[in-house]
């Protein structure tokens, strides 16, 4: 059995891992509020402004969308991973590097494959194997519409320069604090087929219609984007609270067996002691 004093030394360790991982949870619970609210409001755009879409294309050419509804054959793929630059959120990191690299190695194993994360857990992990055409870790410092426009304009470009044929964007989709959904989706080309063939849109358009479309298919990706960004931002705060909630749990498990463990042994140390004191007495009366 271990002595009183390494035993105590445990104790207070545990105890202090269990107030950072408590007071990181509080954290985590703070910024995930924010997070939150701030994918729940944007959903609802987002998927209108995509279904506004499909239905405005559905019924014109198939080769309306100009370079970004381009269909080529697929030769060269562009993934893009989003992670956190942050650990201590459980397997969601693990679990974006792996569905990446299932469809490095499956999906799209005689293809040309490259990839630029988000994130710097993936870059970190990623780098020691493939191929990564750029990191932006970054984004997550200041997390902005316009950083996020931005890296979505440069793969729209590069895409249109016929660099890739397919982008897919690989991240965690919030359900809630203990659900995060991985999610593989096509970014380019984008859909422009009627997700619900039952829906019957009869507008008089002004301007035309195949105008708007071209309006709206550049904001539509850039928000599609932005919104895989904001439910990975979310989902982090998610994990990484549930994981911290986990973990002070756990902590204060294990304090409270060293804690038994210590006055079980504190009290054989006592029950010694007496056995001594009363045999060295008994000891001295038989003299």
């Amino acid at each position: 059995m271990a002595n009183l004093k390494d035993i105590r030394t445990r104790i207070q360790s545990v105890g202090s891992t269990m107030q950072i991982t408590n007071a990181m949870k509080m954290v985590s619970a703070a910024k995930l509020k924010k997070a939150q609210d701030a994918i729940e409001k944007m959903r609802p755009y987002a998927e209108k402004l995509t279904e506004l879409l499909s239905g405005l294309s559905a019924n014109l050419d198939s080769d309306l969308g100009g370079d970004y509804a381009a269909k080529r054959a697929v030769n060269k793929v562009l993934l893009v991973p989003i992670t956190s630059n942050r650990g201590l959120c459980g397997a969601l990191n693990t679990n974006i590097i792996k569905q990446t690299i299932r469809l490095i190695e499956n999906d799209y194993k005689d293809k040309e494959v490259q990839i630029l994360t988000i994130g710097k857990k993936a870059y970190d992990q990623l780098v020691k194997k493939y191929e990564i055409v750029a990191n932006r870790s970054d984004l997550f410092d200041d997390l902005t519409y316009e950083k996020a426009a931005n890296i979505a304009q440069t793969i729209m470009t590069d895409f249109a320069e016929q660099k890739y044929d397919k982008v897919i964007l690989v991240y965690n989709s919030f359900k809630n604090a203990a659900t995060q959904i991985v999610k593989s989706e096509q970014f380019l080309p984008i859909k422009t087929e009627l997700q619900n063939s039952n829906v019957v849109l009869d507008y008089i358009y002004e301007p035309s219609q195949a105008e708007i479309v071209l309006e709206l298919i550049p904001k539509s990706l850039k928000t599609q984007f932005y919104k895989a960004i904001r439910d990975a931002w979310a989902s982090e705060h998610g994990a990484r609270m549930t994981s911290m909630h986990k973990a002070t749990d756990n902590a204060n498990e294990m304090k409270n067996d060293l804690t038994l463990q210590y006055n079980k042994a504190r009290q054989a140390v006592i029950t010694g002691e007496i056995l001594e004191i009363v045999s060295g007495a008994e000891a001295l009366k038989n003299q």
